[in-house]
């Protein structure tokens, strides 16, 4: 199941919080081979982590963690505008109506649809939170992610080659990729809803409040 959350009520859920920067340092420092700090305890974290971002996490029906990313405004501090205005010829971009996606990670063994029910999760709360669009800065491997999951983005602006390319992207915030999303993750409306209003009922009010 989806779960909706903020960064300072991470510790009400001790075992997924555990699970999703555990993965992340494997996927990330060790899969990879980024340049990202993990701690003592294992877990890959950074400053953008400490700035209150709302988590998407997948949870196993074992209670683990499958999947997760984090969003943050950008209207505040992000990292495409801390570190990668390269990628929009020194454009920063910041509105209230645009989020950054970050940290996309999946835990290995992860379910073919978790992808796709990521996605959808970030596509719900720009539905309701009223957004345009959606701003992330992603590699090559990542391209045949959002190819299967059927909700790509705009290209921008794109570094390197190949296998070592990083692009930033613009993903639109439209209605008309629910159902495919939907279908993808092979999750029904009312089920996707029901997490949704679970989570957070007062997950709308936040953002508004924020932006």
């Amino acid at each position: 199941m989806l779960r909706y959350i903020y960064a300072d009520e991470l510790e009400t859920l001790p075992r997924l919080k555990a699970g999703m920067f555990k993965d992340r340092a494997a996927q990330f420092s060790q899969r990879l081979g980024w340049e990202v700090t993990v701690d003592e305890d294992g877990f890959e974290r950074d400053s953008y982590d400490d700035l209150n971002p709302l988590y998407i996490l997948w949870e196993r029906p074992d209670g683990t963690h499958g999947g997760s990313l984090r969003l943050l405004p950008t209207t505040g501090d992000t990292m495409i505008n801390d570190h990668f205005t390269e990628l929009t010829e020194g454009v920063k971009i910041q509105s209230p109506l645009i989020w950054e996606c970050t940290r996309f990670c999946l835990a290995r063994g992860a379910g073919a649809n978790v992808s796709s029910a990521l996605m959808l999760g970030v596509l719900e709360i720009g539905l309701k939170s009223h957004l345009d669009h959606i701003v992330g800065v992603f590699d090559a491997r990542m391209i045949r992610v959002y190819a299967r999951v059927g909700w790509g983005p705009t290209v921008l602006g794109t570094l390197g080659t190949g296998r070592e390319a990083i692009s930033a992207g613009l993903w639109p915030v439209e209605q008309s990729y629910r159902p495919r999303l939907l279908s993808k993750a092979g999750i029904s409306s009312e089920v996707s809803n029901h997490w949704y209003g679970r989570s957070f009922g007062a997950i709308k009010e936040q953002f508004e409040a924020v932006a």
